[in-house]
């Protein structure tokens, strides 16, 4: 039996915010809580998250495990070399590290009707062969809209995933044919190109319905990755939330528990933000626990479904604090230097009285 651990021996504050998107890692901003907290007597536990998307593999790999590099097929055919976590006999793989859209230079670089997610599924292949029984496949940030073909091309003969767990994270609820409209054109695709992915989609789903007995048009979260949620599906794989999935391989819920105060953030707070996704879910931990939270964004949007959110959050909250850098300090000074600005932010939170 696990010893509970004596409560002064408990941090008093955990820093657990997601990444603020191209400005700062979630490790980044965790840093900057803990150099401001520190000084002022606190002591802080640092747990860097993410909902599985992209950034997720570094945040487990801080847990340990062997990072490993396979040579697979990038997005647009150019061969990548993409890392990987193995730890124990299971292993998680990042999407966006195989067939992302950064991996393309962005959607102004990307061929939305040819990307394809091939490289992911030779990642997830590797894996096995490395002894994995266990695949966790993050998805977020894909150039991709081939509803998973491409990796389910090279998985092939799928006898080989037998014995095989594979469980997808996700932080969307999008359908399998929706990803055309919903992601198409995020990753570069004109309104002609949408139209098409999604009567290529219909298509696929019927293939997947017709060779494997199952209907992915349904399955919530499987146009996750432009689809290749669904695809996986198709043949076995579970769909799980992404941030509960971090935040157990995190011991996230023991951590919070007994804390005086838990600080987290992201880069734009909008509705999404209480849906799935990190922020939202550190608020629903931390009132569980009956511990206060300072969220803690680059900017936020207060239209009425935001507005709504926060509302909700903190009706079930033990105290719910949320300040938007650039609404502090300016849109310059908030991108420009977000850590400077979550360290202020925390310094004055503290200094003001904290019990």
């Amino acid at each position: 039996m696990t010893r509970k651990r004596p409560e002064s021996d408990w941090p008093r504050i955990v820093a657990a915010p997601d990444k603020f998107r191209h400005t700062a890692t979630a490790a980044e901003v965790a840093a900057a809580v803990v150099g401001s907290a520190e000084p002022r007597g606190r002591s802080v536990l640092s747990i860097p998250l993410a909902d599985g998307g992209e950034g997720t593999l570094d945040v487990l790999s801080r847990q340990g495990g062997t990072t490993r590099l396979t040579k697979v097929t990038g997005p647009l055919g150019d061969p990548i070399d993409a890392a990987w976590l193995l730890r124990g006999t299971t292993a998680y793989l990042e999407m966006a590290l195989a067939s992302g859209l950064t991996l393309v230079g962005g959607r102004e670089g990307n061929d939305p009707l040819s990307a394809s997610s091939y490289g992911t599924g030779e990642l997830i292949l590797a894996a096995v062969h490395a002894g994995a029984r266990r695949v966790i496949v993050t998805l977020g940030g894909s150039a991709t809209t081939d509803g998973g073909f491409g990796a389910l091309r090279a998985l092939e003969p799928l006898g080989r995933l037998k014995g095989i767990r594979i469980e997808v994270a996700c932080d969307v609820d999008t359908l399998f044919v929706e990803a055309a409209e919903v992601f198409g054109p995020q990753k570069g695709a004109s309104p002609a190109e949408v139209q098409l992915l999604r009567r290529r989609l219909q298509r696929l789903a019927d293939v997947y319905l017709e060779e494997r007995g199952i209907d992915i048009r349904s399955v919530a979260g499987g146009g996750a990755a432009g689809g290749l949620a669904g695809a996986l599906a198709s043949i076995g794989a579970v769909l799980v939330p992404g941030f509960e999935l971090v935040a157990d391989a995190l011991g996230l819920e023991s951590a919070i528990e007994g804390a005086e105060l838990v600080v987290t953030g992201e880069g734009l707070l909008d509705e999404q933000s209480f849906r799935g996704k990190v922020v939202g879910g550190v608020c629903g931990l931390a009132a569980g626990h009956g511990v206060p939270v300072l969220v803690i964004v680059g900017d936020r949007i207060d239209d009425e479904p935001v507005v709504t959110a926060i509302t909700t959050a903190r009706a079930a909250s033990a105290g719910l604090t949320i300040v938007s850098l650039t609404e502090r300090f300016g849109s310059e000074r908030a991108w420009g230097d977000p850590c400077a600005g979550v360290r202020q932010v925390v310094a004055e939170y503290l200094d003001s009285g904290l019990r």
